[in-house]
């Protein structure tokens, strides 16, 4: 398999470890762009959010809860989740992972949309989406 968190997982490559156990790795993003960004990733190699069964994104979810949790408890101010599902969502390696970007008041770091110049009316959007 050519997937480089795999490799990762399997110690082919190093990497800088928060945390692991049987199912779960994480580890900081080489990206180096936030103070402690953590990707959060399962053993079982799952490609995206909507490949996962359940109860390997509970366990990826109860792990980034308890590093996040743990990064409140050293002090940062909070944190922000974000999972990224498919390329349109911009998900770049094709192996869930969670990113924890851990958070100070004025730490400068937006994590945000750009919103297009559009409108949606949100009565349509709503009966178009809605679960039954």
């Amino acid at each position: 398999m050519d997937c480089i968190f795999c490799k990762i997982i399997k110690g082919d490559i190093p990497c800088y470890k928060i945390y692991e156990d049987d199912d779960v790795l994480a580890m900081l993003d080489i990206a180096n762009d936030v103070e402690g960004h953590t990707l959060v990733l399962p053993k079982k190699h799952v490609t995206d959010l909507n490949d996962s069964d359940e109860e390997t994104f509970d366990k990826v979810m109860n792990v980034t809860k308890r590093i996040s949790d743990h990064y409140l408890d050293l002090g940062f101010e909070g944190v922000n989740v974000v999972i990224n599902s498919k390329s349109a969502a911009g998900q770049e390696v094709k192996h869930l992972h969670a990113h924890i970007f851990p958070r100070r008041s004025g730490d400068e770091v937006k994590i945000q949309l750009v919103k297009p110049d559009k409108n949606f009316s949100l009565e349509e959007v709503a009966k178009k989406l809605r679960l039954n």
